[in-house]
């Protein structure tokens, strides 16, 4: 479902823990973090398609977070060309997106990054609010600032480590990355090491992409 523009009807969610850390989750097969995000479909509402991407991608239920905040209007991106299957170039140009921040109520373990049969993720930390951009991918950067700074401003203040500016931010390592069942990863770095995948299963074969999904 494309606008007159090209651009899919899109959320993002910023999932925040009691600490004010948010959920970053590692692509599965690449070495690119990022937020939870995907289409909204046809006769959805934006908080609707939040819901059902928050269960399919990382297995949370409504009863699990808390509704904190949401941008006013829609973000856009541009996906590059190479990235867009031959069948939608000319039509489909990229994302334009809802984003929702929200707050954990309920456990770490309530996480689960195969709730379906076609994981977005292989691995996930809880790291600061101001993410390191340069480990998402280049495209993508821009939408992700304008949704931190909007949304900022609605961080509970239980958490006094936010209140800087994302210039000179780098990650704190307090607690590594996780693997599909919830363990340790042997990294406790961002950037991940050449070659690491994290794959719990190193024979399986990629997963097939959600249905209706142009892009990353």
């Amino acid at each position: 479902m494309l606008d007159r523009d090209g651009f899919r009807p899109n959320v993002g969610i910023i999932l925040l823990n009691q600490r004010n850390q948010v959920f970053w989750g590692k692509r599965i097969r690449t070495h690119s973090w990022q937020f939870p995000q995907g289409g909204i479909d046809r006769g959805e509402s934006p908080e609707q398609a939040m819901y059902r991407e928050l269960h399919e991608e990382i297995g949370l239920k409504p009863e699990h977070v808390r509704i904190v905040a949401r941008t006013r209007d829609w973000l856009r991106y541009e996906v590059p060309e190479r990235y867009i299957r031959r069948d939608a170039r000319g039509h489909y140009k990229g994302q334009k997106q809802i984003w929702f921040l929200l707050q954990l109520i309920g456990q770490d373990h309530n996480l689960n990054l195969r709730a379906t049969n076609h994981p977005e993720f292989d691995a996930w930390r809880w790291n600061d609010y101001w993410v390191p951009l340069d480990v998402v991918v280049e495209f993508k950067r821009g939408v992700y600032e304008m949704a931190l700074r909007e949304l900022a401003r609605y961080l509970p203040r239980n958490d006094h480590r936010n209140r800087y500016l994302r210039s000179g931010m780098r990650a704190r390592d307090d607690q590594g990355p996780h693997d599909l069942n919830g363990g340790p990863l042997p990294s406790p770095q961002m950037e991940l090491p050449p070659g690491a995948t994290f794959e719990p299963n190193p024979q399986g074969r990629a997963q097939p992409a959600a249905k209706g999904k142009h892009a990353p």
